[in-house]
């Protein structure tokens, strides 16, 4: 692999050589030769590896769970009922970041890209696998969360200039700022939202995706495509463990993680091309409104936002139905029937970012309202 993530035999071992940007973008050039069917059978078996190398290890991580007693018990504020062991997510994390090594030393992405994602995701991974284990207290929590984004965002360089609404914004160290507030919160939402079997899996690998597929279909290839992918299938070797009913939690180390990472990516692919940091916001719709929205009304209520709760739309929805698995199902198909079309629009088509958002979320925020998220809970 080259630094711009071509994919090639080393000089003489073959006279025609496999540009997997050709290829990925199905250029003509990149379909002819027989390298590329090599490269694609490597490719294809790698992302297998990474899928059945996470599935082991969240094997192993929940007979460790289960030997240590690292149980997430039931109480008032849970919306499980089954004790569980918690902590899996730990293998998310190992998987991906070994894959990423990996991708370096193949030179297939650059020291950049890759220590941003190595340094913030290990220590936010560390910080969360403490919190498994014991407890931190919230302020160094947070203290250790703006650590990790302000690695990565001096790493990735901050947010890039923005269009918003036909206006370009040029953020400059301001975006540090931003950008440092926008990676803490999803971090935190991402954790918050990780409440019911299999939907912080589910949406990873539906933003992931879809977000793939958008880069796909734009021309776009190498380690901006590569990344998410790697991710998404890193996260599917959990979810056979954690899909409902689940078998193991993803724990702290496991939800902040990927909170983390997904916001890193959509800043990565922000300074590629400034209307993809719209299309992974809106990709992450769900999540991001009922975070947000539930937040805001906590916080109208005078409640400690800390303070753990199970006030969330999609907590509501849960006990409604009584089961996990249609709220999951339901996250997952409107991440595909709604989201995802508004983003192909943007990502593709060029259609108005923040235009796009507001029509996207507008539904969202309806759906959260119609739930009660955020509201009290009626007292028994």
């Amino acid at each position: 692999m080259d630094g711009n993530g071509v994919l090639s035999r080393s000089e003489g071992d073959l006279t025609h050589s496999c540009n997997l940007d050709a290829w990925l973008v199905r250029t003509p050039a990149g379909l002819e030769s027989q390298a590329c069917l090599e490269v694609l059978m490597d490719i294809s078996l790698f992302f297998i590896a990474v899928v059945l190398g996470s599935a082991l290890m969240t094997w192993v991580l929940r007979q460790y769970a289960l030997r240590r007693n690292i149980i997430d018990i039931p109480n008032a504020r849970s919306s499980h009922v089954i004790p569980t062991p918690r902590g899996g997510g730990v293998a998310i994390v190992v998987i991906y970041l070994l894959a990423i090594v990996l991708l370096y030393v193949a030179g297939a992405i650059d020291q950049a890209a890759a220590v941003s994602i190595l340094g913030a995701g290990a220590l936010v991974a560390v910080i969360g696998f403490m919190d498994d284990h014991g407890h931190i207290a919230a302020r160094w929590r947070l203290l250790g969360h703006f650590s990790a984004a302000l690695w990565a965002l001096f790493w990735v360089g901050g947010l890039p200039s923005l269009e918003v609404f036909g206006w370009t914004i040029h953020l400059s160290w301001a975006g540090y700022v931003l950008g440092a507030l926008y990676l803490v919160w999803m971090l935190n939402l991402y954790n918050f939202m990780d409440g019911i079997d299999g939907l912080a899996s589910i949406e990873a690998i539906c933003a992931c995706l879809g977000a793939a597929l958008i880069y796909w279909l734009a021309g776009s290839a190498g380690y901006l495509l590569v990344a998410p992918l790697l991710l998404a299938a890193a996260v599917a070797g959990f979810l056979l463990w954690n899909f409902p009913p689940a078998r193991i939690f993803m724990g702290d180390a496991g939800s902040g993680f990927l909170g983390l990472i997904l916001g890193v990516l959509s800043l990565q692919a922000a300074w590629a091309q400034s209307q993809l940091l719209w299309v992974w916001l809106i990709l992450l719709g769900v999540f991001i409104v009922d975070a947000t929205f539930t937040l805001f009304r906590r916080l109208l209520r005078g409640e400690k936002v800390y303070e753990a709760h199970r006030t969330h739309g999609y907590q509501y929805a849960s006990r409604s139905a009584g089961r996990h698995l249609p709220v999951t199902l339901t996250v997952a198909a409107i991440n595909i029937v709604w989201l995802f079309p508004i983003a192909l629009g943007v990502g593709v088509y060029g259609w108005n970012g923040a235009l796009c958002l507001v029509v996207a979320y507008v539904p969202l925020i309806a759906l959260a309202y119609k739930l009660k998220a955020g509201t009290a809970e009626p007292v028994a």
